[in-house]
């Protein structure tokens, strides 16, 4: 079981192609109302299918199997359970060699060959789909906080249809950039140094298979800007600055101002175009094309899911100093 949080923690277990997986979420106030239909919408967003995505198409309807009586939660944990129906493991039986760019290497070092290669086992953006349902609840815990993400790009390109068309024909994945914007938040979340705003979201964000980069405000354009053109001017006793370069974040606290964020992704692993990695079972470098249901650009999947990461970190430090 892997787990995040201080006060509001998040436990998650299972793997990919197991038969089910979970999360099981600590802290949650009692009295929230809570059924199977407020999930939905923010699960329905991350499901694969569409144009880019992956073929695997599961239902992922979540079980609420304790910590909720009468469609209220109760204040005991919140344990939600899916399942897994739509695998096809016999797509990595044969797999003796680690694809490139593929956890595969470093999780067959670390776990001395155990791991289960399965999908990624738990190395799979499969496991996104529990941070989305924790995130569901972080996100009542939170109202009226408003939480809005957007595709920047992909490959480079704000414009991006034909450029997925034409990868997909290629046989090869596209990364790229997504925004999140957080509107409402007040002043005084977050603490200095080592568990600042940008610290809290930033772990979480990393926990998301194939964020390599993550910037607030104009972070990823701060290293060409003078301080002059950087700084946020204030306009008022409230704090509302006429930029907002800096993200919403001041010493690693929200200063009242939209706390912007932008996570940069990197392409897909599995790629159908041929590669070369080295082939086990041979003892030499080998030509490789991965078969199987992959994304083709996982970016399209992840808006909601920097959401629900920033909605969990925001609740812990929340629950650890109110503001």
């Amino acid at each position: 079981m892997h787990t995040n949080g201080n006060l509001f923690k998040i436990h998650i277990w299972g793997t990919s192609h197991e038969k089910q997986m979970g999360v099981i979420v600590d802290a949650v106030p009692p009295g929230l109302p809570l059924s199977v239909d407020d999930f939905m919408d923010d699960l329905n967003r991350r499901r694969a299918g569409g144009p880019g995505t992956s073929k695997r198409t599961e239902q992922d309807i979540p079980q609420i199997v304790s910590g909720v009586y009468k469609d209220k939660t109760t204040g005991a944990p919140v344990h939600i359970v899916f399942e897994n129906k739509h695998q096809q493991p016999e797509d990595y039986t044969a797999l003796s060699f680690p694809r490139p760019g593929h956890a595969d290497f470093a999780a067959n070092q670390k776990y001395k060959g155990y791991n289960d290669p399965r999908g990624g086992g738990f190395f799979s953006g499969r496991m996104t789909l529990l941070l989305v349902a924790a995130g569901v609840l972080a996100k009542k815990i939170l109202k009226p906080l408003r939480f809005e993400s957007r595709i920047i790009n992909i490959g480079g390109h704000a414009d991006y249809d034909n450029i997925v068309n034409q990868t997909a024909k290629d046989g090869d994945s596209l990364g790229g950039e997504v925004e999140c914007r957080i509107d409402g938040l007040k002043p005084g979340f977050g603490e200095p140094f080592f568990n600042s705003l940008e610290a809290a979201i930033s772990q979480l964000v990393f926990s998301i298979p194939g964020a390599k980069a993550i910037a607030f405000g104009d972070g990823f354009n701060a290293d060409t800007m003078k301080g002059s053109e950087f700084n946020d001017v204030i306009l008022n006793a409230e704090g509302k600055t006429k930029t907002n370069h800096n993200g919403g974040i001041n010493g690693g606290i929200s200063n009242g101002n939209p706390v912007v964020f932008s996570v940069k992704f990197r392409p897909p692993a599995s790629i159908a175009k041929a590669q070369n990695s080295w082939h086990h079972r041979k003892g030499k470098m080998e030509t490789v094309s991965i078969g199987g249901r992959h994304d083709l650009c996982y970016v399209l999947r992840t808006p909601v899911i920097l959401e629900a990461v920033a909605a969990i970190a925001i609740a812990d430090l929340y629950m650890m100093r109110p503001v």
